[in-house]
């Protein structure tokens, strides 16, 4: 005869599990958009300038919104890590494009991520720094 014991954790494990795939997948699903983007041969819109405008506002905003949520999976304490995978991926997606006919990488591009993950931090800061200010505001009342 064989016993079979279930101990009080032993389902356990499930939470941490779930809570790690809904603080990881939408950093690591934003990264598989971002390479399949990448990968296209043209996306020109044939807008001319306001097409490469709006181009490096989304590249911007991609990168921006991949930080934020790298630091949400990471955990507040762990920006700088954050930071350097989303701007490591950034210098990938540029190599990336290299290799892609019709598209090509460059630093420039970099740096426009790179911008794009410095305003999603000033915009969290100042976000933090506003529900203080509101905070104190409704404490002195």
């Amino acid at each position: 005869m064989v016993a079979c014991r279930v101990t009080p954790d032993a389902g356990a494990t499930m939470p941490s599990v779930r809570s790690a795939v809904s603080r990881f997948a939408p950093p690591l699903l934003l990264m598989a958009l971002i390479f399949f983007l990448s990968a296209q041969p043209d996306l020109n819109s044939g807008l001319g300038t306001l097409d490469t405008v709006l181009r490096k506002l989304a590249h911007m905003a991609e990168f921006g919104l991949l930080w934020w949520l790298w630091w949400r999976a990471l955990g507040v304490r762990h920006a700088p890590a954050a930071v350097a995978i989303t701007l490591v991926y950034a210098a990938s997606d540029e190599l990336h494009q290299h290799f892609v006919d019709g598209r090509h990488g460059s630093v420039l591009d970099w740096c426009i991520d790179a911008a794009g993950v410095g305003l999603a931090g000033l915009a969290v800061v100042l976000h933090a720094r506003l529900r203080r200010a509101r905070a104190t505001a409704g404490a002195a009342r």
